[in-house]
């Protein structure tokens, strides 16, 4: 084994660690929220869907279209996507019980004949060039060991004219460090791109920007409704999962709030590979 594909099963083993108890809490989408302001009364699982909606719907996502969910989770947005929009949805990823919950929410939701959920490595696709209409990035690529081949893949599975949507954290402010090395540890992140940073990386990896927006204090800066939401259902979670998983839980996450609201942003970007 490569020590590549050695850390690719280490994040496996991340999301295996993690995911159930983000799964119960957030409703099958493992992904940052979005509310307005202190005073929106959305609940955490419609807040997690408002992000769904807000990345997804800059694809232009059409009937008879095949989407590749590049690090899909345990599957609620697969399946939303497939459900709202008409698409077939291909999804990766390297947790073995995302696969499982993933394709059970899909048979569940009855689109199992439209959603695939499997494992693949995003570094290596096993895929064919031009395969796909449309890729979703949804806070996947922060964990990517080489952020430029990895954006080579989706580049290379996509159709000329095909486009690429992703949503992930950027650095707003490096001050006070050492909140941000708790925040970037906590997730096991090997780097945090500045807005332009992201941008220069689809770039160079031949897409064409078409949008993008950064929404860090709706996103990361709602981090206090977050935690409010989570301990109402602090008893429901410690009676499925037991006390000392959900404490190693918060543990494990601890770090990710230690920067200040404004240090980490949020960014939304749509690009499109050229047409031939």
């Amino acid at each position: 084994m490569t020590p590549v594909a050695a850390e690719r099963v280490d994040f496996g083993r991340h999301y295996d660690e993690r995911s159930p108890i983000t799964d119960e809490l957030r409703d099958g989408q493992v992904h940052m929220w979005y509310w307005y302001d202190r005073r929106d009364d959305a609940s955490l699982t419609e807040a997690v869907l408002r992000m769904t909606r807000k990345v997804t719907d800059t694809l232009g996502l059409r009937p008879g279209e095949h989407l590749l969910d590049a690090g899909c989770g345990p599957g609620e947005t697969a399946v939303h996507v497939a459900r709202t929009t008409g698409v077939r949805v291909t999804g990766i990823t390297v947790s073995g019980f995302e696969i499982d919950r993933a394709n059970e929410r899909a048979r569940a939701g009855g689109v199992g004949d439209r959603v695939t959920i499997q494992y693949g490595d995003f570094m290596d696709l096993s895929f064919p060039d031009d395969t796909f209409d449309a890729v979703l990035a949804l806070e996947s690529l922060q964990n990517a060991p080489d952020l430029g081949r990895v954006l080579g893949e989706l580049y290379r599975v996509l159709r000329p004219g095909g486009r690429i949507s992703l949503s992930d954290f950027s650095l707003e402010s490096a001050r006070e460090p050492e909140r941000i090395r708790q925040f970037m540890a906590a997730i096991e992140l090997r780097e945090l791109p500045t807005l332009a940073q992201w941008l220069d990386h689809l770039r160079t990896a031949g897409f064409e920007v078409e949008e993008y927006t950064q929404c860090g204090p709706r996103v990361f800066g709602r981090k206090a409704k977050y935690v409010e939401a989570a301990m109402v259902r602090q008893r429901e979670l410690v009676e499925k999962f037991g006390a000392p998983a959900l404490a190693e839980f918060g543990r494990r996450h601890h770090g990710f709030f230690a920067p200040r609201r404004d240090q980490i942003g949020y960014v939304i970007i749509a690009a499109r590979k050229p047409y031939r």
